[in-house]
């Protein structure tokens, strides 16, 4: 039987709770519809009693992150691990992730462990969304968070860990 691994293994899917034994702090949040997350791993913040992006120039201390709800049902129950859109629909809740670690997508930058966090608020460009992940400053166009660092360094699809609040 010839089954060896010759490359790293993924770091896992962007929204998982890479650390959950004793290590996670999760609360339930509503979405706010009409701000809605374009994918699972990104960070958030409260306005108004909602869950929402963080996007904006200034957030620099995000409430939480969106976690991937696991196991998945419904209509994107069989969307491939990683594919998967978060429903951010009205009298929705969202798992957000306030202390622990996670599986995020780094979409620039190389992140190392210990390394800054940074948010694209402006400017998107290429693969780069605002809301994005990203592990160097790039400009007036990213924002250094407070409380969270890479854990990792991010593997071939560009997935790294992050520690929170920790």
């Amino acid at each position: 039987m010839s089954n060896a691994l010759q490359y790293r293994m993924p770091q896992g899917v962007p929204g998982d709770i890479s650390r959950a034994f004793g290590q996670a702090t999760v609360e339930s949040q509503a979405f706010n519809p009409l701000l809605p997350f374009a994918a699972f791993g990104w960070p958030g913040k409260m306005v108004g009693g909602l869950f929402v992006p963080l996007a904006l120039v200034g957030d620099t201390a995000p409430y939480g992150w969106l976690v991937r709800p696991f196991p998945t049902t419904g209509l994107n129950a069989s969307d491939p691990l990683g594919a998967a859109v978060p429903k951010c629909t009205a009298g929705r809740q969202a798992d957000v992730l306030v202390r622990g670690y996670m599986t995020v997508f780094c979409q620039a930058g190389s992140p190392v462990a210990g390394g800054q966090v940074y948010v694209r608020y402006a400017s998107p460009s290429g693969a780069a969304v605002i809301g994005g992940i990203e592990a160097a400053a790039i400009g007036a166009t990213t924002v250094a968070l407070t409380g969270v660092t890479f854990y990792t360094a991010a593997d071939a699809a560009g997935n790294c860990e992050i520690r929170v609040n920790i």
